[in-house]
């Protein structure tokens, strides 16, 4: 009597625990099923630090803010740490000692080349940057997997730059604080009659802004506490805020997956800025770092560690804080499971799926490590970084000296203390962890 009521009891907790486990297989796997809208929100040279989110006193950013407190904030997220090379890691999967940056080549596989075939439309808004800022046909937009495009191939230094929509010139402008809002509109314009409403999209939105000749509208310039830079931020906030309303309104909210970043640190180095030529009264890129040291160009935190923030209602975990590590490198496999198309098999693919990390099905994810761009390699809570940096000439690195360093960014955000010579043994497996990366294996 006692064993047929053990084994009752012990098929009731089987099948309850295969009822559980259905359960939350059928949760995960609903968010795979359903093939999501993406849009992709990407901004240049904006700071770790220039939102209330991440810490910002001096600049508001309610429309931000509420994105994070709709989806999940990353606060170890990183992208490159120059622009180039920072867009061809978000479109390939891969880093720029493969991809090329400013160079990619034609036959680098994007994103959009292979979500287009499953039935995706793809469009792609703002700067481009990769074909070396030029009208290379095989190398633009719509070559690279999207359906239409609008905006410039390279970066505004000269405050002017030149327009293209799909592969034809499409006019000039040396109105730089009008970009923000023309790229929203265009995106905007996308959404509500661009489209086949009938199928997913995905929709990348690479604003100019707040790259080198910054500049606001006549709307926001002089309103916020952070000078000029601060109205570019504030902006910034409100256009997409536009943006984000105009997907509710078409009723795609709840399925697009909004994930909103920047390619690189801020442009805070002042000898630079100083001698720029060109530029105009009071434009300082000035961007905030928070508590990570240096900014763009620089292997420090500073320069690649950037703002991130991801929003898919009833499935990305509202108000979350999340100190997973996680890369532009990893949307394209991550993509990848959530539109159903494979992950190219002919190369290196250094970006790894992090959908359960997205979903809250994982805390850590499937990234322990992170390179930087040749100097180096941050692994678990330790970073280390070769005695010579391979960086631009505007990266100042102040008062770096030619050393290996070695940092324990849990305890040490900031980089000050180098305990180098406290850990060789640790210094010994992250060099040739560098190597290894380098070397494409």
């Amino acid at each position: 009597m006692v064993r047929h009521l053990t084994i009752t009891v012990s098929l009731i907790l089987l099948a309850s625990g295969c009822k559980n486990l259905l359960a939350a297989e059928t949760k995960s796997g609903d968010a795979r099923d359903i093939k999501p809208n993406i849009l992709i929100i990407f901004t240049d040279d904006q700071g770790y630090g220039d939102l209330e989110c991440y810490g910002s006193k001096t600049n508001k950013t309610p429309r931000m803010d509420q994105l994070a407190s709709e989806g999940t904030r990353f606060t170890n997220f990183y992208s490159q740490h120059v622009c180039g090379p920072s867009r061809s890691a978000l479109l390939t999967g891969r880093y720029p000692v493969r991809s090329k940056g400013w160079g990619m080549p034609a036959d680098e596989i994007t994103f959009a080349e292979l979500i287009r075939p499953i039935g995706y439309q793809t469009a792609c808004i703002g700067k481009w940057d990769v074909s070396n800022r030029k009208p290379i046909i095989d190398r633009m937009p719509n070559a690279q997997g999207f359906d239409y495009y609008f905006g410039t191939l390279g970066a505004n230094d000269g405050g002017r730059v030149a327009f293209h929509e799909n592969n034809e010139p499409a006019g000039t402008t040396q109105d730089m604080g009008s970009l923000i809002r023309l790229y929203t509109d265009k995106a905007i314009e996308y959404l509500k009659s661009g489209r086949d409403e009938k199928k997913p999209f995905v929709l990348y939105v690479a604003h100019t802004m707040m790259h080198t000749i910054i500049d606001a509208s006549d709307k926001f310039k002089g309103t916020s506490k952070g000078g000029l830079y601060g109205d570019v931020v504030e902006e910034f906030d409100y256009e997409t805020g536009r943006l984000l309303d105009t997907v509710d309104e078409l009723g795609l909210r709840d399925n697009t997956l909004v994930i909103y970043t920047t390619d690189n640190g801020p442009w805070n180095q002042p000898a630079y800025t100083n001698r720029k030529k060109g530029h105009p009264q009071g434009s300082i890129f000035w961007g905030d770092s928070g508590p990570l040291r240096e900014g763009k160009g620089s292997c420090y935190e500073g320069g690649s560690r950037a703002p991130c923030i991801a929003r898919w209602p009833g499935k990305v975990p509202a108000a979350r804080v999340s100190d997973a590590i996680f890369a532009t490198i990893d949307f394209m496999p991550t993509f990848a499971a959530l539109g159903g198309y494979k992950v190219p098999d002919d190369r290196v693919i250094d970006g790894v799926d992090q959908t359960e990390l997205l979903l809250g099905g994982s805390e850590q994810g499937n990234r322990n490590t992170y390179f930087y761009q040749g100097n180096g390699v941050r692994s678990g809570k330790w970073k280390y970084l070769q005695s010579k940096h391979q960086v631009p000439g505007y990266a100042q690195d102040k008062g770096r000296k030619e050393v290996d360093e070695l940092y324990d960014l849990e305890a040490d955000l900031g980089e000050q203390t180098n305990l180098a010579e406290k850990h060789p043994a640790i210094v010994a497996e992250l060099k040739a962890l560098t190597k290894s990366i380098s070397d494409g294996r």
